[in-house]
């Protein structure tokens, strides 16, 4: 069956379809450990896909396609995802290129034994100035939780609620109060590193938590939203 299609039609959409390949390979390759080289492929391919989906908007409202608008954005679709991608992650341009988040900068938990499992390749674990000073620039919410329920309380529900958020526990230690897990991110299969610290105050306990990723210099964000997520639910279930 031929296709009747216009040319200046249908190889928008093959465009678009292929720069949907590429972003499936960029996954792949990050997710096989070249995560520069898969970063790399990823911001083209989702860069590429948001102005092909432009000018195929424009196209569909140009009166000489009027009647063949319905194809246009049909094919279109496939750089609807690579677009979507990118806009998403302009909106997080605005925070900082950091990724080494922690309630307590002045004594921040310390990782002990995924130390080991980080690799000679991984962020290092050292709290500098100028991470401390963007971070509180950038994230003046993240605190220490006080919680009135006793440090045990504190201890059992924070690692119910690290197992509950998906993490693999690493280490869980309740004599010294401190939990160590790694959350995996679920497309690029990238490692996070956290660790939870619980201790004991005249009100009742003191949580903490710090989040830093393994590769990368900005985290768009997201260990902050990791830490925010974990307080939250923690003072869910504490409430509750």
């Amino acid at each position: 069956m031929s296709d009747n299609t216009s040319a200046w039609i249908r190889w928008p959409g093959y465009i678009a379809l292929f720069f949907f390949a590429v972003l499936a390979v960029s996954v792949f390759v990050v997710r096989s450990g070249n995560w520069q080289q898969g970063l790399m492929l990823y911001a083209i391919a989702c860069l590429l896909s948001l102005i092909i989906l432009v000018v195929m908007a424009i196209q569909s409202l140009i009166p000489r396609w009027r009647g063949e608008r319905m194809s246009v954005l049909k094919r279109a679709l496939p750089a609807v995802p690579g677009a979507v991608l990118l806009l998403m992650a302009m909106q997080a341009r605005d925070v900082p290129p950091i990724h080494d988040i922690a309630t307590d900068l002045q004594d921040p938990p310390a990782f002990e034994q995924i130390v080991n499992l980080r690799g000679d390749n991984s962020n290092p674990l050292d709290l500098t100035d100028e991470v401390i000073k963007q971070q509180l620039a950038a994230y003046p919410d993240l605190q220490t939780l006080q919680s009135p329920r006793s440090y045990a309380s504190s201890y059992n529900i924070a690692l119910t609620t690290a197992r509950g958020m998906g993490w693999e526990i690493v280490t869980e230690d309740a004599n010294a109060g401190v939990i160590e897990a790694v959350d995996t991110t679920s497309i690029m299969n990238f490692k996070d590193d956290v660790v939870v610290r619980v201790r004991t105050n005249a009100e009742g306990s003191l949580v903490d938590m710090r989040s830093v990723s393994r590769v990368g210099v900005s985290d768009l964000g997201a260990n902050a939203n990791r830490i925010r997520r974990f307080m939250s639910e923690f003072q869910a279930a504490a409430e509750g």
